[in-house]
């Protein structure tokens, strides 16, 4: 409920201020900022990051936790850079009631509630892989808010992307040294159900906040 109640513009975790105006001044190949701004924009974007926590939540080997973020960051770049390159526009609001959803729908599966209602266990990988796709839609509609130049526009959209990979790492490389301290307690066998029981409010909370965006606007 405290969700539902926060302003928009200050809920939403777009590029604002300064960084807002350099996007729309920068001329010709700008790699550095854009690599900054784009891991900037990933530390900074709890609906990816909530959704990330609960891919990995129950990974415990590195080669799994590898596999899964690498078919999200493979499946959030083709459609970040495709959605800017492109000009593709999809409204914003719908975008991100979407990845509000796929937080719910994680934290569905880890309690293991959406293999008891469908009768069968939905593929991750494939999951994880479509809801990358809509992520990177996601970040691409927040470049497609400014007029950016077409002068050096696909480097500097390339350096975004590539920030926003090192951004995910260094937030997940947190979260897992976090995670690893936690599962090591006697709590969280306790605890596990209840954090993703909150991933799902998370997630439905998100999604009803941007689908009150969109009725409003």
């Amino acid at each position: 409920m405290a969700v539902l109640v926060v302003p928009l513009p200050a809920f939403a975790h777009g590029v604002g201020g300064g960084d807002q105006q350099f996007l729309e001044q920068a001329v010709g190949p700008q790699l550095g900022p854009f690599l900054y701004l784009g891991a900037k924009h990933m530390v900074t974007g709890y609906d990816h990051l909530l959704f990330l926590v609960g891919v990995i939540f129950f990974l415990y080997r590195l080669r799994q936790v590898a596999l899964y973020v690498t078919l999200f960051s493979v499946g959030h770049s083709v459609t970040l850079l495709y959605g800017v390159l492109s000009g593709t526009h999809i409204d914003p609001f719908l975008v991100d009631a979407v990845i509000g959803l796929s937080v719910t729908y994680k934290g569905l599966d880890n309690l293991g509630l959406l293999a008891r209602w469908l009768g069968t266990q939905p593929s991750t990988q494939g999951a994880v892989l479509l809801f990358g796709l809509i992520h990177g839609f996601g970040l691409a509609t927040k470049l497609q808010d400014f007029a950016l130049s077409e002068d050096g526009l696909v480097h500097n959209i390339v350096a975004f992307n590539v920030g926003v990979e090192l951004g995910q790492l260094l937030a997940l490389s947190l979260v897992l040294i976090a995670m690893g301290y936690w599962r090591r307690t006697a709590a969280f066998s306790r605890q596990a159900a209840g954090a993703n029981v909150a991933l799902v409010l998370a997630g439905l909370a998100l999604c009803a906040h941007q689908l009150m965006g969109y009725f409003s606007s």
